[in-house]
């Protein structure tokens, strides 16, 4: 895979063939969504480095390069903590439908070889059973294969990072952690953009468990 043109969007889609479509689901208790990064046909040679102490992941064991798969046909980011990953199920569908996967048998017989992570949004929109399914993930590798080659990629609070957070305190019967925007300030961060900035510029402010971002 090469680019295209060097940082023409500064996304994924600079790089040729790659495609990126959301599904965001948001009203009635949801805040979630998935991301879908749809590969040519063919596949991608791809590989993955899985971090932190609550890694929520599906297939990634099938990057190894000492195992059988070589390719993948897609790749999925999903919030719903390890729920969300049923929304590469959706995806797997769409592909066999599409004839696209490992072969394994006579025509139409394949595979499609899918990683999929996830990120802890649970809760988040108000209801704790609102989380991204099959037909979330569906969605999203629809919208990935309607966009143009080339085409820039929406970002922030969009997809899979509908219902993401950057830095979140986990002491949440503290009166106003440390890592918090202090009260009188709140008005001017109340963007989840602006309050990430705000995180991410002061390391080291949070203490104990409360640093770590949950992964799942």
């Amino acid at each position: 895979m090469t680019a295209t043109s060097p940082h023409r969007n500064d996304a994924l889609t600079d790089v040729a063939g790659l495609r990126v479509g959301h599904a965001t689901r948001t009203g009635d208790g949801r805040l979630t969504g998935t991301t879908v990064v749809l590969a040519p046909p063919g596949g991608i040679v791809t590989a993955v480095d899985v971090r932190g102490g609550g890694p929520g992941t599906r297939e990634t064991d099938a990057l190894d390069p000492r195992n059988l798969v070589q390719r993948v046909e897609a790749v999925v980011l999903t919030g719903g903590s390890a729920y969300g990953l049923d929304a590469a199920s959706g995806v797997m569908a769409w592909l066999e439908e599409q004839g696209r996967g490992v072969p394994v048998g006579g025509p139409g017989q394949v595979v499609p070889v899918v990683p999929a992570a996830c990120v802890f949004d649970l809760g988040r929109g108000g209801d704790w059973r609102a989380r991204p399914d099959a037909s979330t993930g569906r969605a999203a590798v629809e919208a990935a294969a309607a966009t143009g080659l080339g085409a820039p990629v929406q970002e922030g609070n969009t997809g899979a990072g509908t219902g993401a957070l950057v830095g979140p305190c986990a002491a949440a019967s503290a009166p106003r952690p440390p890592c918090s925007p202090p009260a009188s300030r709140s008005p001017r961060w109340s963007s989840p953009t602006r309050r990430a900035r705000w995180w991410t510029r002061r390391p080291g402010r949070c203490t104990g468990s409360s640093s770590r971002a949950r992964d799942r």
